[in-house]
């Protein structure tokens, strides 16, 4: 009997599902549809003009054509300290940060230096599609503690308590929320950090989108929030979102010396240093204003509010506010197994994901199923996106799924 060509370990993760609707709705425009992209939570500005100017001059600098730390240049990691000293009041030397390859690493840097197999991980769910991948591959195992639109999508520690076994170790805390925008209280981030505390649980925060926050809502660091989880704590961050810097591909983690030494390992023999150009990029967005992301939030707003209201228009559909990131997540079970006129006849979409397959076919707008985030009944919608793409993109929806049966 011949050898299996993948992995098994490797062959059992998903496609991300959110990428692979972008580079699909993508691909059909480059073929000259007409399609709204709705998939990737990706800023539609520009990279801030200083911060391209510093890469521009870094790239004619030859120190930063070599080899430099693996686990990233000192400068930028000093500054990422002061940085999070000055957004989430927790204090870290840079020897406890580790610059990654974006985002997606520092998740996966994290999971891989912290589980060991059978080690069991709370996931607060909806979740962003990446975070379960991360955890299998590190042979841990993911707990889905789901909370509905009718609590705001929030988890409570009542659900967390129900959650917890002998093979828990870690907690996965997300405020902002990717997908639902769900931001939690500074009390419930409190008594959620207490509660880890007190189980004596590991909590992996993610907080790349602390500065988009809405309606006078604050954003609060459970680091900061609960201070007795100690050195248990490890907090995922970038510039992505912030700096509208998605294809810089420069994020980070921040913990305990020891993890961040170790990730570190891990990192010089998975991909060494980031590029060094990105890094120079990263240490100009950190350092300098946050004009940008001030800039972007009124517009992010205006967005926010017509999209709920677009989508809340369409019988069927329930879309709670958001308080933070660019993303809705709209309920849309009330029309599952309803009828929907085609161009080839009908259609009975049963699951989330047939209702986004139709959708993209048939009025070319492109969202993301909420199998990619957990339970089906949902989609995911961006509204990074430029104002007539929305509305155009908001009225073919209200068209097609007002014509349930």
């Amino acid at each position: 009997m011949s050898a299996a060509r993948v992995s098994q370990r490797i062959s059992a993760i998903a496609e991300s599902a959110t990428l692979a609707v972008d580079a699909k709705a993508k691909a059909l425009k480059a073929a000259g549809r007409p399609v709204i992209g709705f998939g990737a939570g990706e800023p539609d500005f520009p990279t801030p003009d200083y911060i391209v100017q510093a890469a521009i001059d870094a790239a004619g600098q030859p120190k930063y054509h070599r080899y430099s730390p693996a686990g990233g240049l000192p400068e930028l990691k000093k500054a990422i300290a002061e940085k999070t000293l000055r957004d989430s009041g927790y204090a870290v030397d840079p020897s406890q940060v580790l610059v990654t390859n974006g985002g997606k690493q520092a998740v996966y840097n994290t999971f891989a230096t912290l589980v060991d197999p059978g080690d069991e991980v709370i996931v607060p769910t909806p979740f962003w599609t990446t975070y379960p991948e991360a955890i299998r591959l590190a042979g841990g195992v993911p707990v889905e503690v789901f909370a509905g639109p009718e609590q705001d999508y929030l988890v409570t520690v009542e659900q967390l308590e129900a959650a917890v076994t002998v093979r828990t170790k870690i907690l996965l805390f997300v405020s902002p929320s990717n997908p639902t925008g769900a931001v939690y209280s500074p009390e419930q981030v409190a008594e959620i950090g207490a509660w880890a505390a007190a189980k004596g649980l590991w909590v992996v925060t993610d907080e790349i989108y602390e500065h988009l926050t809405y309606d006078g809502v604050p954003f609060t660091s459970i680091a900061t929030a609960a201070p007795e989880l100690g050195d248990k704590v490890v907090i995922l961050n970038g510039v992505a979102k912030t700096y509208a810097m998605t294809g810089w591909r420069v994020g980070w983690m921040i913990g305990p010396a020891d993890v961040i030494k170790a990730a570190t390992n891990l990192q010089s023999h998975a991909t060494s240093n980031v590029s060094n150009i990105p890094q120079i990029a990263a240490l100009a967005a950190v350092s300098g204003p946050l004009t940008a992301v001030d800039e972007m939030k009124v517009a992010f707003d205006r967005r926010r509010k017509a999209i709920v209201a677009g989508l809340n228009a369409i019988e069927g559909v329930e879309c709670p506010t958001p308080k933070g990131a660019f993303y809705v997540y709209a309920d849309v079970r009330a029309l599952l197994g309803k009828e929907f006129p085609t161009a080839s006849g009908t259609a009975t979409p049963q699951t989330s994901a047939e209702l986004a397959s139709l959708i993209l076919d048939e009025v070319e707008v492109a969202v993301v199923p909420g199998e990619a985030f957990g339970p089906s009944g949902f989609l995911r919608l961006s509204y990074a996106l430029g104002d007539d793409d929305l509305a155009t993109g908001v009225q073919r929806l209200q068209e097609f799924l007002g014509k349930a049966q």
